[in-house]
């Protein structure tokens, strides 16, 4: 009962920007860390972002100074702020998060249905 709904993805030039959104509904007392992954066809799939429950964020280096993770918990939403697009960009954008369902149960890990974002040069 608990799902990730990711939007934002679409077709950008390089050097444009977009900003992805995922929100998490269902039955959740607390959402821990949320972060973004990526697939391109043929590759596995890699850690772009990442931002716990705190605030502390990673990032691949890839991508590094060019996105930005961010989160707002009373909408247990995250967003991806993504500049300077590059075609090596374009990819399904996955958001993941960790949450618990209960003050005492253990941590429960979801997968978004993704959202493809396609950089042209």
């Amino acid at each position: 009962q608990v799902q990730l709904v990711e939007s934002g993805g679409g077709l950008v030039q390089a050097g444009g920007s977009l900003r992805l959104s995922c929100a998490a509904s269902g039955n959740i007392f607390s959402v821990n860390a949320m972060g973004w992954y990526r697939q391109a066809p043929g590759k596995q799939r890699e850690h772009v972002a990442t931002i716990t429950g705190s605030g502390t964020t990673n990032y691949a280096d890839s991508v590094k100074g060019r996105f930005t993770i961010s989160r707002d918990n009373a909408k247990n939403t995250v967003y991806l702020e993504m500049n300077r697009l590059k075609p090596e960009d374009t990819a399904v954008y996955y958001c993941d998060a960790s949450l618990t369902k209960s003050a005492t149960g253990p941590r429960f890990h979801y997968w978004g249905q993704g959202t493809q974002v396609t950089v042209s040069s």
